[in-house]
């Protein structure tokens, strides 16, 4: 299975090594444009800094070519940043989004880079809370259908599910724990 990571900025390399730890026969590939793209049976969108990398997957047609793929029903997964950029709605906000999650996203809602935490978090479809490695992290301040809740983290929404797309506000990638990753391999 060919597994595309965006690799314009961000920790694009913590979710290539997840994605080759997972299992045989997965191969991870980073993703810069339209033809890379194309390339790739399901995608990963990274943390990094959704307004800049928002603005060259504009520049550079790759926005196109994910909305497209989702289209196509292309299994997609956005972390911290990416989630971002899967949101239709960015609260206070007007930048560039992919409009893949019927969400509205408050970037920044825990706090700076100093208030940056690990802390285990209730995921809906697995046996076991995953840790949770928050920086920057945004919430969740608004679901509509078909989006649903697919997990919390003291009362907010942190993580949702719409068909073959998940958006979470954590970065499962800076830990271990492989559970998600695995989760999203079989959508």
């Amino acid at each position: 299975m060919q597994v595309g990571v965006v690799a314009i900025q961000g920790d694009f390399q913590k979710h290539i090594d997840a994605l080759q730890s997972c299992r045989e026969g997965i191969v991870a590939k980073e993703v810069r444009t339209p033809e890379d793209l194309a390339q790739v049976e399901r995608l990963i969108l990274p943390g990094g800094e959704s307004t800049t990398v928002g603005l060259l997957m504009q520049r550079y047609g790759l926005g196109d070519a994910i909305k497209k793929a989702a289209d196509e029903d292309m299994p997609i997964w956005g972390t911290c940043m990416g989630m971002i950029l899967m949101a239709s709605r960015v609260s206070g906000r007007a930048q560039y989004t992919l409009d893949l999650l019927n969400i509205e996203v408050t970037r920044n809602a825990f706090g700076a880079q100093v208030h940056s935490f690990e802390d285990a978090v209730e995921v809906t479809g697995l046996d076991q809370p995953v840790l949770g490695v928050f920086i920057r992290a945004p919430i969740v301040s608004q679901v509509e259908a078909p989006a649903e809740i697919f997990a919390q983290y003291m009362g907010k929404v942190v993580g949702v599910r719409q068909g073959k797309r998940l958006g979470t506000s954590f970065h499962p990638e800076l830990t271990d724990d492989l559970q998600l990753h695995e989760y999203f391999l079989k959508l």
